[in-house]
């Protein structure tokens, strides 16, 4: 669970664990542990000891070397990895102290206390409880790939300068609340899951559309221009123009930064702009991003004019872009 501050900086973070019994007996006074990672160190071992001699030598049957099945011991890793990954609803639980130990490719979690679990029954005990990380909001356009919406990014990194990094952090699903009032009252943001996180790595989670911050790109005007002509008197090339509108809108009560990507269908191009933006980004060949930032309850407007070159027209462009 994350909650925003009012401002949307910074966020709390609270991790929960789900325990279900599915055994076919009762857990009285049990110990929680749980494995993060992913453990596959023993199975090799057990699979590189087992391998015939020589390894590979040349000239013989390759299939005589290939790996025998995973030792039991291996077998059994897996079922109790499986077993600690049980997890369901439950009414929440005081934080416990949780003491985590690094084992190589993976970490030990260690749940302070035991807990009664009957056949059946779920569990939920929090695992962890940090406040104040730093987080980042972005709002991305892209019609071609998110369609005609908004779609909301939050970002924070699995490392100290964001008050974590001490341990990675389990894959699970995030759901996300922002402080409404004084009182504390929470509005509801959005959701993402999201894969194992290690430590120092940085994480970028979707978490939908929104309608409270809208881009509106209009077309204007278009033309073409600038004609090529063959022997035979055929056109053998032109310039299309084009004119765009785009409109942004923000509604919401805190500011917002917003990429606008627009895609185009050639390389050959060149983009002139006006209005309230100052300059756009180059992403590849064929795309721009403009970067808008917008107050709270407030819009922008801006136009750009894109010329594409077509046929021999692109013989031009190449010259003149060396």
């Amino acid at each position: 669970m994350g909650t925003l501050s009012q401002d949307e900086k910074t966020m709390r973070l609270q991790g929960y664990v789900r325990v279900t019994n599915n055994s076919g007996e009762d857990y009285e006074n049990a110990q929680t542990r749980l494995v993060v990672g992913k453990v596959h160190i023993l199975e090799q071992i057990a699979q590189l000891a087992q391998r015939n001699y020589p390894y590979g030598r040349p000239g013989r049957d390759r299939m005589e070397y290939e790996m025998p099945p995973a030792a039991p011991s291996a077998r059994r890793m897996r079922k109790a990895v499986d077993e600690l990954r049980m997890m369901a609803e439950a009414a929440p639980m005081v934080a416990k102290q949780v003491i985590k130990e690094g084992l190589s490719e993976y970490f030990l979690y260690t749940i302070e206390g035991t807990e009664t679990i009957p056949t059946g029954w779920s569990k939920r005990l929090q695992s962890f409880d940090v406040e104040g990380i730093p987080v980042v909001n972005l709002y991305k356009y892209e019609q071609e790939r998110y369609g005609n919406r908004v779609v909301r990014f939050l970002s924070f990194a699995n490392d100290e300068e964001h008050e974590l990094g001490e341990t990675p952090i389990p894959d699970g699903t995030l759901k996300v609340y922002r402080t409404a009032d004084e009182q504390n009252h929470l509005a509801y943001e959005g959701q993402s899951s999201f894969k194992y996180i290690p430590v120092g790595e940085e994480v970028e989670l979707s978490l939908g559309g929104m309608a409270d911050v809208v881009v509106e790109p209009t077309l204007m005007e278009i033309k073409t221009d600038n004609y090529r002509f063959d022997k035979d008197r055929n056109i053998s090339g032109w310039d299309d123009i084009a004119t765009w509108k785009v409109e942004v809108r923000n509604t919401r009560v805190v500011p917002v930064k917003i990429e606008v990507r627009r895609n185009f269908d050639s390389s050959y191009w060149d983009l002139s702009r006006n209005g309230q933006i100052d300059a756009f980004e180059k992403v590849d060949l064929d795309t721009v991003k403009f970067t808008v930032e917008l107050a709270p309850r407030s819009k922008r407007t801006f136009e750009y004019t894109l010329r594409t070159y077509r046929g021999v027209r692109t013989e031009d462009w190449t010259r003149r872009s060396r």
